[in-house]
């Protein structure tokens, strides 16, 4: 006999905002079944990524559904969509574990311009930094890797007694976070975060072990540490922080070969403001001059003759993006590698 599965489509909206990558989000809805409930539960995370099931009666294709879903519970038009990945792992939706259908979704990224948002989901634009703060590296080396993360997860790869076992953990933390003479990489989002979900220093690994518990489903070994580090990014309910981190670096990769940056800006923009729309992606910041030359020399955008006016500074000459530069033979010089 086949079980139960519902099929359902979410995405990841992305925008820029003043330099600020942010995603939309929306309310979860999960309630524990109210015989599981104790007096002193937290209260199951909300932020989630919208989401519905695939209505095949309304929408002719896949993408028609994600762009439907968009309307109907944010108010946002999208342009930009692509597809991700699918997630299908037992029990990603807590429903399933208290007798629920198994949750099969598609997900997609689309990147916006920043506007206000309406619809149907209470939907919300949050920080998308928030979700990973040890992903951002504009200012600085974020602290909470060396504080934090590190420390954890080196208590994590000595825990076992296994010394294979031991030295592919140690292997993944190297190459994850750039250890040991390796390179951080800004692409290799998904995979720190599902590293550290494994070795139990996010809160929704806790939760959902937590969760399968009280469902009555036997549990591996314990994960992680008893104490969660709480500064580890904000939670997401389902496997919202996943799907999301895959977005974050297919974003962060095409930045690299495809000029999908120029989705996120206005017709018309200074290369400061496309600078900055490329930092805050990346989580890295780039050499002015050096970006500028990539730019201008793969051909992507070309100069209106406007200026603006910009604060403190003498007036900034406007670009826009060149159409044709996506049918040309140039090469951005990789828009996202102009590194300080």
């Amino acid at each position: 006999m086949i079980a139960a599965c519902q099929f359902g489509l979410t995405v990841a909206i992305v925008a820029v905002a003043e330099a600020t990558p942010r995603v939309v989000i929306v309310g979860s809805g999960f309630e524990l079944p109210d015989a599981l409930r104790r007096p002193d539960d937290v209260p199951p995370h909300r932020d989630a990524l919208p989401w519905a099931p695939f209505d095949a009666g309304r929408w002719h294709t896949l993408q028609d559904g994600v762009r439907g879903i968009a309307e109907d519970g944010t108010g946002l038009n999208l342009r930009y969509v692509e597809q991700l990945y699918t997630f299908g792992d037992r029990w990603r939706d807590p429903h399933e574990l208290f007798g629920g259908a198994r949750s099969l979704v598609v997900s997609y990224l689309a990147l916006v311009r920043e506007a206000p948002l309406g619809g149907a989901a209470g939907a919300v634009w949050r920080e998308l930094y928030d979700y990973f703060p040890w992903e951002d590296w504009r200012a600085e080396r974020p602290a909470v890797i060396d504080h934090v993360i590190l420390p954890s997860l080196r208590r994590w790869v000595e825990r076992t007694a296994d010394d294979s076992l031991r030295a592919r953990r140690r292997e993944r933390k190297r190459l994850a976070f750039g250890l040991d003479g390796s390179a951080w990489d800004g692409e290799r989002v998904l995979e720190r975060y599902e590293l550290m979900h494994e070795a139990g220093l996010v809160v929704e690994a806790f939760r959902d072990r937590e969760l399968r518990r009280r469902a009555g489903i036997a549990e591996p070994a314990a994960v992680g540490d008893t104490e969660i580090p709480r500064a580890l990014g904000r939670p997401m309910a389902r496997d919202g922080r996943r799907i999301l981190a895959t977005a974050l670096q297919r974003l962060r990769g095409k930045l690299k070969y495809r000029p999908i940056v120029f989705e996120l800006l206005p017709a018309t923009f200074t290369l400061h403001q496309l600078l900055r729309v490329v930092e805050a992606l990346s989580g890295t910041r780039l050499h002015k001059q050096n970006f500028r030359r990539l730019i201008i020399a793969g051909g992507l955008v070309e100069p209106t003759g406007e200026l603006v006016n910009q604060t403190g500074g003498r007036p900034a000459e406007l670009h826009r993006f060149r159409l044709a530069a996506i049918h040309e033979r140039t090469s951005t010089g990789g828009i996202a590698s102009a590194a300080d």
